[in-house]
């Protein structure tokens, strides 16, 4: 049977999604500068790109570039206000004289212009960390891009001099940490976990790469028994236990890594392939792709605090620098692997590499003590 169309039910069907709640901060601000305009001048940190329409924006540039009217003659007429809309018309269209009446009618109380200049500086910072964490979460997938990791990085920097902006235009102040979103669990990587099982092959056979290789830790591997058997590796270096597929199998058993799913023969048996690779070279880009991810993860992690209507802008800076000190520990790690081993050794003084000088004081001698003779 078909369907009876129903007009009611259409309608709102089809009605616009309703303006976010910043939206009437805006109307009420703006409402207060038409009804008072002297208060404009009270009104410090905010800008026309903290507003979320052009509409908005067109009349606070407006109003902050016309001279504010005598507060007696603009009570009389509309000449001051026309002088706005035309002066906002030429950046923006559908704007009218009945809209500047309603934002006037919204406009509670006009002396709380100051305390509505601040909401919309807040909402604007949160949509400004927003779109960095966006850029950093796009930045961190696209494979097309020649260099990967130092355009992420570049944007990771960008992203955190948002944040610290925003920390040093809003105070902290006592409250409850921010909500922390669900961390997003890795997505089996069959490529990425073959280059896993090469670098512990190489490494199983090549031990002494493994106490070099002290930037790849246990979390860069996204196979559980792949972090597992590094773990067994860099605990068997730095006892200095003899290190080969028989040996690793023992201690991967006393770590707990052998079960009834995991047996010598099975899953293990990529240890007794021979492996003439590199371990540095798999290394690095094991521990690329877990910059990567911890990357994506981090933007995915700020852009949900700031969907979260709860968080207020102190707990967003808060979480944001939690997510970015994460990403930052990856990223050291990452400039110590890739940077040549001479570059990370300090450089040594003058005093260091001059030989010692001798103190001052009286020459040694060589003469034996005297000794006395008792009485």
């Amino acid at each position: 049977m078909p369907r009876t169309p129903d007009p009611i039910e259409d309608d709102l069907g089809s009605l616009p999604a309703p303006p976010p709640p910043v939206f009437h901060v805006e109307q009420a601000l703006l409402g207060a500068l038409l009804l008072e305009p002297h208060r404009a001048a009270g009104l410090t940190g905010i800008t026309a790109e903290a507003f979320s329409t052009a509409a908005h924006a067109a009349l606070f540039t407006a109003i902050r570039s016309l001279p504010a009217p005598d507060p007696a003659e603009h009570a009389k007429n509309t000449t001051w206000l026309n002088q706005v809309l035309t002066a906002a018309g030429e950046q923006t269209r559908g704007l009218s004289v009945a809209y500047l009446h309603r934002m006037v009618q919204l406009c509670p109380q006009p002396q709380h212009a100051p305390a509505y200049g601040r909401i919309i500086e807040a909402e604007h910072a949160r949509r400004l960390v927003r779109a960095a964490a966006h850029r950093l979460i796009h930045t961190a997938l696209d494979t097309s891009l020649p260099h990967r990791v130092a355009t992420t990085l570049a944007e990771a920097g960008a992203l955190t001099t948002v944040v610290d902006d925003i920390a040093n235009r809003f105070p902290p102040h006592p409250g409850s940490p921010p909500r922390t979103p669900a961390t997003p669990d890795l997505a089996y990587d069959e490529e990425a976990a073959g280059e896993e099982q090469v670098l512990l092959a190489s490494a199983t056979d090549r031990p002494a790469s493994v106490e070099r290789m002290r930037w790849l830790t246990p979390g860069d591997f996204i196979h559980p028994l792949h972090a597992g058997l590094w773990q067994c590796l860099t605990t068997m270096a730095r006892r200095g236990t003899p290190i080969d597929p028989v040996t690793l199998r023992w201690e991967a058993q006393h770590h707990g890594l052998l079960t009834h799913e995991v047996q010598p023969a099975g899953p293990l048996g990529f240890l007794r392939e021979p492996s003439g690779c590199d371990p540095e070279y798999w290394g690095e880009r094991i521990l690329q792709r877990s910059l990567l991810t911890t990357a994506h993860h981090t933007g995915r992690h700020i852009e949900t605090l700031t969907h979260d209507p709860v968080t207020t802008t102190y707990q967003l800076v808060v979480g944001a620098r939690r997510a970015l000190a994460s990403l930052n520990a990856v990223r050291t790690r990452w400039h110590y692997a890739t940077t040549p081993t001479s570059a990370n050794r300090p450089a040594r003084t003058r005093a260091e590499r001059a030989p010692a000088v001798p103190r001052a004081g009286p020459p040694p001698t060589t003469a034996p003590p005297a000794v006395r003779t008792p009485r």
